[in-house]
């Protein structure tokens, strides 16, 4: 039997070209690639990624285990290749798939074991409702929504609704999605009635990024408003998402409640927000932007001092 992870996150390493009015930069990218980034400099004894990609990215991956990171690599004649581009509102970008790695499947995970499943979608095909199915009958199961919202036509991205959604959500514990992607998965534009319609559909607990405005957390038939920190400046968004369901897996694995686990993330995300590439902060890093933030509710302060 292969060992169990407490977290394994599962998902492309990309190609990224991201271009922002300040600067052009080529990186690695995807949610694996940021998220995994995201737990090296904190405690990561018990997580695993899975990883597809073509030899020609493998660089990034020899670059996450030397950081002592566990990883699986599952070889792909291509890797993704997105182009991101910024205005000077790092809330709104526009993409390119100048490239499609293989899909994940059933066959090629069948030996996949961990307590949470973080599927990291990026295009609409990468993950099946049979890979959900199956994922979900060996551990708990979070997606990003963002990929299943994605269609390629030619090089260009468009948003689409998720065919599969009402047959997927069954499955899937925990759901993140932005402000953009609650309105395309639900119709709704208020991010409370978003949340309401999407646990209705089956999600255990809805986890909504809504950018400057903080995130709003469903769970247990509670609302959790997370506010924002204030970041000094703003250089690039690019893998912000992953940063915040890294913190926010992280924290729950650990036992921190709904509210505490956000706030958590969304210091990480504060810190991400202050350069290009991944995060690359530490646990003391993090307790620090949410000791000093003045946006932070202070019941929140001593709940995370231990």
């Amino acid at each position: 039997m292969t060992h169990k992870s407490d977290i394994c996150c599962i998902g492309h390493i990309t190609l990224d070209k991201i271009v922002t009015p300040r600067h052009t930069v080529h990186i690695p990218g995807g949610t694996a690639f940021y998220f995994a980034h995201a737990l090296s400099g904190l405690d990561h004894n018990g997580f695993k990624l899975i990883t597809s990609l073509a030899d020609s990215e493998m660089k990034a991956v020899n670059e996450i285990r030397a950081k002592g990171i566990d990883v699986d690599v599952i070889p792909s004649r291509c890797s993704v290749y997105f182009e991101n581009r910024y205005g000077e509102n790092q809330n709104e970008r526009t993409q390119r798939v100048l490239a499609k790695a293989d899909p994940f499947t059933v066959d090629k995970l069948k030996e996949a074991n961990a307590g949470i499943f973080h599927l990291g979608t990026l295009l609409a095909d990468d993950f099946s409702l049979d890979v959900i199915k199956h994922l979900s009958s060996r551990g708990l199961v979070s997606v990003d929504a963002q990929g299943y919202l994605r269609e390629v036509r030619g090089e260009k991205v468009y948003a689409i609704d998720w065919e599969d959604k009402l047959d997927a959500l069954r499955y899937i514990d925990i759901l993140k999605a932005n402000e953009k992607e609650m309105e395309t998965l639900t119709g709704l534009s208020d991010p409370h009635d978003a949340a309401l319609k999407l646990s209705q559909w089956g999600c255990r607990e809805v986890l909504l990024t809504l950018g400057d405005g903080g995130s709003l957390i469903y769970a247990d038939g509670r609302f959790h408003e997370i506010p924002a920190f204030y970041t000094p400046e703003v250089v690039d968004a690019t893998g912000c998402g992953d940063t915040y369901m890294a913190g926010y897996l992280y924290r729950r694995s650990r036992g921190d409640s709904y509210f505490d686990a956000g706030t958590y993330a969304a210091a990480m995300c504060t810190l991400k927000l202050g350069h290009s590439g991944p995060f690359h902060g530490t646990d003391s890093d993090i307790r620090n932007v949410i000791a000093t933030s003045p946006r932070l509710q202070s019941n929140a302060v001593n709940s995370l001092q231990s």
